[in-house]
């Protein structure tokens, strides 16, 4: 076969030989039918054996759905993908249930040859796929399609941006390659698809109907395209000056779309490379986008336990012990956090970002879960504290971003020691005076209470 897709993509879960049925594509994580090297490589597969091709997305064993805000922009996106499935003649599934039995149930039942998968280093996917891959009777092979560079390529644990950095910058331009456009399937399945049940999306999951959705963000892969295209147009440039000004807001805001797998990440890399600005902004964009975002990836992939204290540095873990009876200046009850009624009011602005709209400007999410660390009562509680929050509202919650981010501010992840303080240890530490003389304070403060 000659691959469309870069072979170092690929892997087999399981030894199964091919079968003579039609192959599924078991979605998790990238949901779009364009730019979508999981897809595309099933897409080949399919046309060289002359069968139909199939895909499926269990919600219950893909993104996590804390809220009704996530939920909703989760399905309205489906809703597109299913549609620019069907226009392609390729039936779309939804499967409801939890785990790998409703994927092997389906699989084994309609006899699927191969089933394709994408690649999602959060523990319950890599889970239901490891259960997937010893009970399936089809051969199953997984595609990275999200991360510039496959997270398999580095096999172990990288310290730190400064160690994944040059090695992500070599590989790169060899993993750009142009994306070929999903063709219409040729070969249909004996008998009509039945249309997407859309009740089992929300099926054994719990659901908090009382975080609301958005109203600024339009999910889908259409609307994350246009959003990365307003981005490069008006933002990239100055982007490297801006983006960490919480009142000029120069991020390129395409977090949720990523997330969702409704935008590619290297479509955005692509776009932003033959943008006409200047080399540092680019430089500053593809430091966010490839290396924080990758080097998130890989942390995940490798460390199981990503979203608990006994994944922090052992440095980190042991300053911070050795300072966790220090006098607190305030303890804030976590209803308290989650109103936003300290009394820090750049801090409480940054909380109702969040729960209002979804999002939080990346500089402030820093100093916002470095002040959690400051005002409970230990650093375990802090960490847990920050992703409960940060899961429950951001729309680009329950990512590997924001597990690493957490971990980063609240126990030194990817970080080194600092100078000993109280409370904080050798953990970096941010102030509202720090905060000032980066950005006008003030006119956030504003900008959110007109929000």
């Amino acid at each position: 076969m000659n691959l469309q897709v870069n072979p170092h993509r690929l892997r087999s879960l399981n030894r199964r030989p091919i079968g003579p049925g039609a192959v599924l594509c078991w979605l998790t994580r990238d949901l779009r039918a364009e730019d979508n090297w999981a897809l595309l490589y099933a897409s080949q597969v399919a046309q060289e054996r002359r069968v139909p091709l199939f895909v499926a997305y269990q919600p219950a064993s893909g993104h996590l759905l804390p809220g009704l805000r996530h939920l909703v922009f989760l399905e309205d996106g489906l809703r597109e993908l299913d549609a620019d499935l069907r226009a392609r003649g390729i039936p779309f599934a939804l499967l409801g249930g939890s785990g790998a039995k409703p994927l092997i149930a389906y699989a084994n039942y309609l006899g699927f040859g191969e089933v394709v998968t994408d690649f999602y280093p959060l523990r319950h996917v890599q889970q239901t796929q490891q259960e997937a891959a010893r009970d399936l009777k089809a051969r199953l092979t997984q595609v990275d399609a999200h991360n510039v560079v496959p997270a398999w390529t580095f096999d172990h644990l990288e310290f730190a941006a400064r160690t994944i950095r040059p090695k992500l910058t070599r590989l790169m331009p060899t993993c750009l390659e142009p994306f070929p456009k999903l063709e219409r399937h040729p070969f249909a399945p004996a008998h009509p698809a039945p249309p997407v049940s859309w009740d089992k999306l929300s099926e054994g999951l719990k659901v908090n109907g009382e975080v609301e959705p958005v109203t600024w963000a339009e999910p889908g892969a259409k609307a994350g395209l246009a959003v990365l295209n307003d981005f490069i147009k008006h933002r990239l440039v100055n982007y490297d000056h801006d983006r960490n000004d919480p009142v000029k807001d120069g991020t390129s805001g395409i977090s949720p779309w990523l997330h969702f797998g409704f935008l590619s990440p290297q479509r955005a890399v692509m776009e932003a490379g033959s943008a006409k600005a200047p080399l540092v902004d680019k430089d500053a964009f593809i430091e966010e986008l490839v290396v924080r975002r990758e080097l998130s990836d890989n942390y995940c992939l490798h460390v199981p336990n990503y979203d608990h204290p006994s994944g922090w540095p052992a440095w980190a873990e042991k300053t911070l012990h050795e300072h966790a009876a220090d006098r607190r200046p305030y303890v804030h009850k976590a209803s308290v956090l989650e109103r936003g009624e300290t009394h820090d009011d750049l801090w409480n602005a940054a909380q109702h970002q969040l729960t209002r709209h979804g999002k939080m400007h990346g500089y402030l999410r820093m100093y916002w879960a470095k002040k959690i660390l400051e005002w409970t009562k230990s650093p375990e509680d802090a960490h847990r504290l920050a992703l409960w929050l940060n899961n429950k509202y951001s729309l680009d919650g329950s990512d590997p971003n924001g597990y690493v981010g957490v971990a980063w501010s609240v126990a030194g992840l990817h970080d080194r020691p600092w100078a000993k303080r109280p409370i904080f240890g050798m953990i970096r530490y941010m102030s509202r005076d720090g905060c000032e003389k980066k950005f006008d304070v003030s006119a956030y403060i504003q900008k959110i209470a007109a929000e």
